[in-house]
């Protein structure tokens, strides 16, 4: 697929005004393991290569495992997820697919026994923010592949 264009040089001020938005998730004290499945499981749903090759190659450079990275689309069965992690995707997805599915009080109160009210708040706008770089980057097909995790210098 070809790029159709490049959102950065497009409009820098939106660029920087998503930019400023995942500073204050990075800066939110949500732990990065977490906030990296979060986003590769929105990423997933929305069907967003650039970002899953992006967030899935950090999630490896900050010590994920494979197992868990290719285990994610699955988590339900899978045993290698913590409950607070296994609250985390129930809310990623719950609130990625709001359009078409509410937010159940189950998943919420679940949601609660984790986080409390200022990091659930948090964790919903982490996923507010993949979800806005998915959709910019699908609708303007991204090109991916090249992406290089600064984390995996610092290992």
């Amino acid at each position: 697929m070809r790029q159709r264009l490049d959102y950065k040089l497009a409009s820098p001020e939106a660029f920087r005004a998503m930019l400023h938005t995942e500073h204050q998730v990075h800066e939110s004290g949500l732990e990065a393991p977490l906030l990296e499945l979060v986003k590769s499981r929105a990423s997933q749903i929305n069907g967003c290569a650039w970002c899953l090759d992006m967030h899935t190659k950090d999630a490896r450079a900050r010590g994920e495992t494979e197992q868990r990275l290719y285990l994610l689309a699955a988590w339900r069965e899978a045993p290698c997820y913590s409950e607070r992690e296994r609250a985390a995707l129930a809310w990623t997805e719950a609130v990625t697919r709001i359009a078409t599915h509410e937010v159940s009080d189950a998943v919420y109160e679940e949601a609660r026994r984790h986080f409390d009210e200022k990091a659930l708040v948090d964790l919903t706008l982490a996923i507010i923010a993949i979800n806005g770089w998915n959709r910019m980057n699908v609708a303007f097909r991204t090109p991916v592949g090249d992406y290089v995790s600064p984390h995996a210098a610092a290992r």
